[in-house]
């Protein structure tokens, strides 16, 4: 009777151990058991598969020294670090989702595993059991989405920090455009005033006035309408370029007429001051916006004119080097002082000496512009009471 029971167990026993290595062959992920000195007691196929090698093979082996020896920086893992070592000496279930797995031909790829202790009927630790899986898909995943991630992030950073400038860009052109207001309501103030008061004089004073004098007044207030006519030309160029820009209309001349022609013009103009024009050359070709060019010039060689004492001469001078005109101008007048150099292009500005010379402030900033659009250079030195010197560099074809 005890034989028959005790046969019957065993086939129980059987049937069992049969079940539990057919759960074990058909699990996907990779199991293995290990005794309480690390070596292999058990393995599956999937793991078997996984790391290269045969599960007789592996049996046991110590597991830690085949698929578990090194860090993912390929350093040495000690083994009383390694957390399935701690499951079985410890007798705490281990879950672990940032090492790897060394495979037979010295490979690695990345797992997640969880190693659980095992204890026998006396609660004794006898060894672990490490179920593991292959995660190189879902790190690969997670490599993806943390790069997009940063990427954009680092977006929102650009397009902030460019939100965040356009901004200032914003507020630093109206509080431009506001001082620009302001400027030229105070640069047509003065005018304006010295108009109604000649107006005021001549309606108050007519009878006392002798008709010099009413010459004089009305031609003050000729003078200023004039300036303030200028003013208005000058300020809708500026407009032009800022709001619809300036269309170049480019043309084939020769320079060194053009520069002659121009100081014919202005001699009619200033008949008491001479330009001498100077060329190391005869002909020059270039392709260019005449208008531009000659408003350039014109607006130079005129504040030359205007701000010269005396009688003495005006040079100026047309070479060329590198595919580039260079026109250079040059007076012998009162000069720009150091502090107001930088700011000569600012519109309105004037130099601290110019005294009652008239003016509006706003040429060289128009020539300025000019110059730019025609990808050329200005560059101006200059000396109180000995003369001003400008040279203007541009292309002999200025879209280039």
């Amino acid at each position: 009777m005890q034989q028959g029971s005790n046969r019957q167990t065993d086939i129980e026993l059987a049937n069992l151990r049969r079940q539990h290595q057919l759960i074990l062959n058909s699990v996907g992920e990779g199991v293995y058991g290990l005794d309480a000195m690390g070596n292999v007691t058990f393995v599956n196929p999937a793991a078997a598969s996984l790391i290269g090698w045969e599960m007789d093979d592996l049996i046991g082996k110590s597991m830690h020294a085949i698929l578990h020896h090194s860090k993912p920086d390929g350093t040495v893992y000690p083994r009383e670090e390694c957390h399935i070592y701690a499951a079985f000496k410890e007798g705490t279930v281990r879950r672990v989702d940032n090492e790897v797995f060394w495979r037979k031909d010295g490979t690695s790829f990345p797992v997640e595993y969880i190693s659980t202790p095992m204890h026998n009927e006396k609660n004794q630790l006898v060894g672990s059991v490490v179920t593991f899986r292959d995660i190189t898909q879902r790190k690969l995943s997670e490599s993806i989405l943390q790069r997009a991630n940063e990427e954009l992030e680092q977006r929102v950073i650009e397009r902030t920090s460019e939100l965040s400038k356009a901004n200032e860009q914003l507020q630093q052109l109206n509080e431009d455009r506001s001082r620009f207001v302001a400027m030229i309501c105070h640069e047509f103030r003065n005018p304006l005033n010295n108009i109604s008061f000649s107006v005021s004089s001549l309606k108050r004073y007519d009878r006392q006035l002798s008709a010099q004098e009413k010459i004089e007044y009305l031609s003050d207030v000729e003078t200023n309408i004039d300036r303030m006519t200028q003013m208005t030309n000058e300020l809708l160029v500026i407009g032009q370029i800022e709001t619809e820009g300036i269309n170049l209309s480019s043309e084939k001349i020769d320079l060194v007429g053009f520069c002659q022609e121009l100081i014919a013009e202005l001699k009619h103009t200033y008949s008491a001051r001479e330009i001498q024009f100077n060329s190391n050359i005869s002909f020059l070709e270039s392709e260019i916006d005449c208008r531009l060019l000659r408003s350039i010039l014109t607006n130079v060689l005129t504040n030359s004119v205007r701000y010269s004492q005396g009688d003495k001469l005006i040079e100026f001078e047309l070479n060329f080097q590198s595919d580039r005109a260079i026109f250079t101008i040059k007076d012998w007048g009162i000069g720009i002082p150091k502090g107001d150099i930088n700011k000569i292009f600012t519109p309105f500005h004037r130099g601290k000496n110019v005294s009652n010379i008239p003016g509006t402030g706003l040429g060289l900033n128009i020539v300025k512009r000019f110059i730019d659009l025609l990808n050329g250079e200005i560059n101006i030195s200059s000396k109180v009471n000995q003369g001003t010197t400008v040279q203007i560099e541009i292309p002999l074809h200025g879209d280039r």
